[in-house]
């Protein structure tokens, strides 16, 4: 299949629904294990010291980020191979063994070492599945989208992202509020998880309906060269790697109230809930946006806005210390960082070729999220206890933000409306 317009006007919302549904299931397991580490250390992880017991779990939430690459690479081009349907349900069948597998494992104390082995190689599993869910839906999303909103149905990518924040967020609130602590640890994180794990069977139901979208052109024994897009990987490579660093800043803001800000609990939950929330809210908006008026001004102008409001609200934040001006200043950096980011996965799709473009972003995504999403959250831990600063991280995100800057100037506009001439979508850059 080419990316020539074609004659699809309207995509059924059950389509939309079944990635919607993997790809929030998958996003929404993956955050709430880092929100209930503490909890999982105990059971898995028993320690006289709770530190290191807490670091036990931080490094097997890291594991998952381990296996993204490898997912990306192997489910990432089975996509461009046999097609993105069989990708996506291979993904999402070994995220659910993955999350019911950790949800149902004895503690430590029941079955000795072979408790935390197998958390360990369910987080690993988990991590391979995902880095295989991203190229395969995104690609999915563009290629069912009438040319003109390709933007709109491919922000879907992210939207399934922040609501899993928002949706993890709400069950984390309401578990804290209603639990306490020897209930969160016993049994508070299992339930968090098999609430994901209950939409399993419906989305393994709707994605084996999926229509294929793209067809392997097998009589063409000459494969797409990769060379003349290595531009384009770069630049999406920053893209990415400037969003997932403020991504991850904001998904940082329960634990940064709690140990930094001396918040309570149920307030720090409300901040990734605030962060959710403006996420699901203009995430849309964006790719519908970017339709209209193109990929960079819609990565720019909110860019601009962003980098100098990080400062201004982490200062804001650490000064007050107030309910209001924490959930204040995340939502409205949550705000920003949701309009400037989403067409950055809007523009590298479109910009590759069909026949490379499942697995490249596959393995673009994984890098950028195994290399900084794996190591943000430890970096401004650290760059806080090196400088006794609460606006450490703020620096750290201002400087990322500043990467993805440069990167959305040199990146060629992608959007159908805008360009004058056909290959523009094939080069994607200028220099």
């Amino acid at each position: 299949m080419t990316d020539a317009p074609g004659t699809r006007e309207k995509v059924p919302a059950r389509h939309v629904a079944a990635v919607v549904l993997g790809n929030a299931l998958e996003f929404y397991d993956f955050l709430t294990f880092s929100f209930f580490a503490v909890y999982i250390g105990r059971a898995f992880f028993p320690s006289t010291s709770a530190s290191a017991s807490l670091l036990a779990t931080l490094a097997t939430f890291g594991a998952g980020f381990l296996t993204r690459p490898i997912g990306a690479f192997v489910i990432g081009r089975m996509g461009d191979r046999l097609g993105r349907k069989p990708a996506m349900v291979l993904s999402f069948w070994l995220m659910g063994i993955a999350i019911v597998g950790l949800a149902l494992t004895p503690p430590r104390s029941m079955i000795g070492i072979a408790a935390p082995i197998l958390v360990v190689s369910f987080r690993l599993l988990q991590g391979f599945a995902l880095g295989g869910e991203v190229g395969p839906t995104t690609a999915f999303l563009l290629e069912l989208a009438p040319p003109e909103r390709r933007g709109f149905y491919t922000a879907f990518q992210y939207w399934t992202q922040d609501l899993s924040i928002l949706v993890a967020g709400l069950v984390g609130f309401t578990l804290a509020n209603v639990l306490n602590e020897r209930q969160l640890q016993n049994f508070g994180w299992r339930i968090a998880l098999l609430v994901g794990a209950a939409i399993v069977p419906v989305g393994l139901i709707i994605r084996r309906g999926l229509p294929e979208t793209f067809h392997a052109d097998r009589t063409n024994s000459n494969p797409t060269p990769l060379r003349p897009y290595l531009p384009i990987a770069i630049i999406g490579l920053m893209l990415l790697a400037s969003g997932t660093i403020g991504s991850y800043v904001g998904d940082y803001a329960t634990t940064y109230a709690i140990s930094v800000l001396h918040m309570k609990a149920n307030i720090a939950f409300a901040g990734t809930v605030v962060v959710g929330l403006a996420g699901v809210l203009f995430d849309l908006v964006s790719g519908a946006l970017s339709d209209r008026i193109g990929r960079k001004p819609t990565m720019i102008i909110p860019g601009l806005v962003l980098l100098v409001s990080i400062l201004p609200a982490f200062y804001a934040i650490s000064h007050y210390r107030t309910t209001i001006v924490f959930l204040s200043a995340n939502a409205v950096l949550a705000a920003l960082l949701a309009i400037s980011t989403v067409p950055t996965v809007v523009w590298l799709t479109e910009s590759l070729p069909p026949s490379i473009r499942s697995g490249s972003v596959a393995v673009i995504y994984a890098v950028s999220i195994s290399t900084f999403g794996g190591s943000t959250q430890f970096l401004i831990t650290w760059l806080i206890k090196v400088t006794g600063s609460p606006l450490a991280p703020a620096w750290y995100w201002t400087a990322a933000t500043a990467v993805g800057l440069a990167a959305m100037c040199a990146a060629r506009e992608s959007a159908p409306r805008k360009t004058t001439h056909p290959d523009n979508q094939a080069k994607g850059l200028s220099f």
